[in-house]
């Protein structure tokens, strides 16, 4: 046989081997679609026989069936609904169960959890408090608890299962939103700075916060008390407390006593100071526990102790200094008076606490003027002011009074504070001085006129005099000796002097007791106006070496001030080559000028008699020992001072200051 041959006949067996494979499948295809129908018509029959049964159970259960508040609902073991009641159809939102199954309404997430339940049910013979979401009708998901239970046939045999259901959304939603609270509860007493400690009526610690655990040193977290008998904590940590037994017998008696105690105050070891509440928990007349909380006041304390020591020391200030001190409400009733107020005014606190001062104290022109006063201060403006009073004993005084708006803790204006200042004396010291003044102006007025009246009287003889040597030179001119003409020259020159000494204590005198008003004066102009006028030999040389100032003051002095220094600076050079320095500097408020030149000097122990009346060192016929006074006068005039630098045979410097 050829190979050929050979690859046709196992072709061939191998197609017989597939035909009678393919022969067998169809028998065992036939045999299970006659098994499949016979099955589905043993279920059809079965169903037919459950729905029957179910009937007549739901029949026999007609009433209690549709008085059933809660949804109710009976389903085949498949999970299609056979029966539900009006609350289940609300419920879920079907209007009819055909071809409605449990299946189909649960949320995908549930399915597994509902055949799960199923399996329990078929194996206990029911479900209780199960919980499984189900989408309604319009979408809407719920939350329900079921309990269900297994419905036998009469053989035992279980033929479906019926179940009541309970819409718990709102009720979880509840739950949650108190576990949420309850939450930030706990947080909110975890971080709080009080002591937190709650236990039941065992003592047994329901909860504790991380401050509570500080506060009494315990090396635990909070979470590791939980439980324990808070006696012990509590017998652990008396040591802390400078009163350890007294610790202990206070917490046993607020236990026995079972009555809320607020403020207990606690002293530690290391000066700390504890302020305790106790808290009992009282339900339907039940103790129930109750809540500790612990506050560290230390700082609260110490600070309200220095705030008592603040309030006593101005407590005592207040009593004892001589201003009076008064508050006054909004209409003028005196509210508190301090112990000066009361003597300044003669009366007694009660006497005056809960009166209008102004209408006790003081006359109607004046009350006017202080209620305007107190009116302003309404507006919350702080004023000064002086008022005449009559004393509780008639006595008529002067106070300087000083009011201020005084505030409520709402920041509202709610009266005045005043403090009163007794002036009388001064007030009667003002008034004698007013008088003096007067009287002094007159006196002045007085003496100016004495004083020219003397100057004339006193020139006048000098004149005739004068005149009368020049009658005796002139009709006796041949008969004279040299000696004779050198005596009359002598008279002359006293007479001369005499007659400008005069003039000098005139003009001193005047020097004040007139105020020309004020000007602007350019000193620049001033000196270089004098310089021109001013005799000054040709072997002196005057500089100017800052430019000067304007300044405000009366010219004419100003000028006489500036003509007496150069004046005196020319007579005393004695150098061959004479030199006048004029410089200024600016000085705080004031301008400070220097005349320096080169002359004789002044010896140190001259430096101050200079300044005084007829105090001249050099009796040379032209000093009359006034001018340096009536520069020392017009210095002071214009609110300065006037001193002197000199060394002799070198020089000297005159400083004074004129205000700006």
């Amino acid at each position: 046989m050829s190979s050929n041959d050979s690859e046709l006949e196992v072709y061939k067996r191998a197609l017989a081997r597939e035909k009678s494979a393919r022969k067998a499948a169809e028998k065992i295809l036939e045999d299970k679609s006659t098994a499949l129908y016979n099955t589905a018509q043993e279920l059809k029959r079965s169903n037919h026989k459950l729905q029957k049964v179910l009937t007549e159970r739901t029949l026999e259960l007609q009433g209690v069936f549709e008085n059933i508040i809660d949804a109710y609902i009976v389903m085949d073991l498949w999970g299609n609904v056979i029966k539900m009641n009006e609350a289940a159809a609300n419920l879920l939102g079907f209007d009819s169960y055909e071809d409605f199954n449990l299946l189909s309404v649960t949320d995908v997430s549930e399915v597994e959890n509902v055949m799960n339940a199923f399996d329990v049910l078929l194996v206990q013979g029911s479900v209780t408090d199960f919980r499984v979401k189900l989408n309604t009708k319009s979408g809407v998901q719920i939350l329900t608890q079921v309990n269900a239970s297994i419905i036998l046939n009469e053989n035992g045999e279980p033929i479906a299962a019926q179940g009541i259901l309970r819409d718990v959304t709102l009720e979880k939603q509840a739950k949650d939103k108190l576990k949420q609270s309850e939450n930030r509860l706990l947080t909110l007493i975890s971080n709080l700075e009080t002591g937190i400690l709650l236990e039941d009526e065992n003592r047994r610690i329901i909860l504790v916060n991380q401050k509570f655990c500080d506060m009494f040193r315990l090396a635990f977290k909070p979470n590791d008390l939980v439980g324990e008998d808070s006696a012990q904590i509590f017998e652990q940590s008396k040591t802390i407390f400078r009163a350890p037994k007294g610790f202990v017998t206070r917490v046993n008696a607020l236990l026995k006593s079972k009555k809320v105690v607020i403020g207990d105050e606690l002293n530690t070891t290391n000066g700390d100071i504890l302020e305790r509440d106790f808290i009992p928990i009282i339900s339907d007349n039940e103790y129930k526990g109750n809540l500790w909380s612990y506050r560290d006041v230390t700082l609260k304390r110490h600070y309200r102790q220095s705030i008592e020591i603040e309030k006593e020391k101005y407590r005592s200030i207040i009593a004892n200094m001589h201003l009076g001190l008064v508050e006054i409400d909004e209409e003028g009733r005196i509210l508190m008076a301090n112990q000066s107020y009361l003597n300044m005014s003669g009366y007694t606190e009660d006497e005056i606490i809960g009166e209008v001062g102004k209408d006790i104290l003081l006359a109607k022109a004046e009350r006017d003027m202080v209620g305007s006063q107190m009116e302003k201060r309404k507006k919350g403006v702080t004023n000064a002011y002086e008022v005449k009073i009559r004393n509780k004993k008639g006595a008529l005084r002067y106070w300087l009074v000083s009011g201020a708006p005084n505030y409520n803790v709402s920041g509202k204006i709610a009266g005045s504070i005043g403090i009163v200042y007794d002036i009388t004396e001064l007030k009667e010291l003002h008034i004698q001085k007013e008088s003096l003044l007067l009287e002094l102006e007159k006196s002045n007025n007085e003496l100016q006129e004495y004083a020219h009246i003397v100057s004339h009287d006193l020139k006048s003889p000098l004149r005739s005099i004068d005149a009368l040597l020049q009658w005796i030179k002139e009709d006796n001119k041949d008969t004279l000796d040299d000696l004779s003409l050198q005596n009359i020259s002598l008279i002359e020159v006293t007479l001369e002097k005499m007659e400008q000494l005069i003039s000098d204590i005139l003009e001193y005198s005047s020097i004040g007791s007139s105020q020309a008003p004020k000007k602007h004066v350019d000193l620049n102009d001033l000196v270089e106006g004098l310089v021109k006028i001013l005799y000054v030999p040709n072997h002196i040389e005057i500089k100017i070496c800052h430019p000067l100032p304007i300044l405000s003051g009366d010219k004419t002095k100003l000028q006489q001030l500036f003509q007496n220094l150069i004046s005196n600076a020319v007579k005393f050079i004695d150098k061959p080559e004479g030199r006048i320095e004029i410089a200024v500097k600016d000085v705080s408020g004031f301008y400070e000028f220097s005349i320096q030149d080169n002359g004789m000097g002044i010896e140190k122990r001259f430096h101050d008699k200079i300044f005084k009346i007829f105090h001249a060192l050099n009796k040379s016929k032209d000093s009359t020992g006034v001018g340096l006074s009536i520069v020392k006068k017009i210095v002071e005039l214009h609110g300065g001072k006037i001193w002197l630098e000199s060394t002799p045979n070198v020089g000297t410097t005159f400083y004074f200051t004129l205000k700006k």
